[in-house]
């Protein structure tokens, strides 16, 4: 779970879901990071949507459909 390979497949994954979740609007970004025991990775946003947590909530979830 540690190997530069899974790295990269777990930000594989999680560039997948921003682009999903971003295909209707809005601007999602990524962050990952190696941890003690496993990489880890997070989509993090809609910039262009403020105080809009059902909307943001909404298109996290379509995003990970679409991955």
């Amino acid at each position: 779970m540690k190997t530069p390979e899974t790295g990269r497949e777990v930000e594989r994954i999680a560039e997948r879901i921003a682009s999903s979740a971003g295909g209707s609007g809005g601007d999602f970004r990524t962050d990952s990071a190696l941890g003690a025991r496993r990489w880890r990775a997070a989509v993090i946003g809609n910039y262009e949507k403020h105080n809009d947590a059902e909307g943001t909530r909404s298109a996290l979830l379509r995003g990970m459909d679409g991955a």
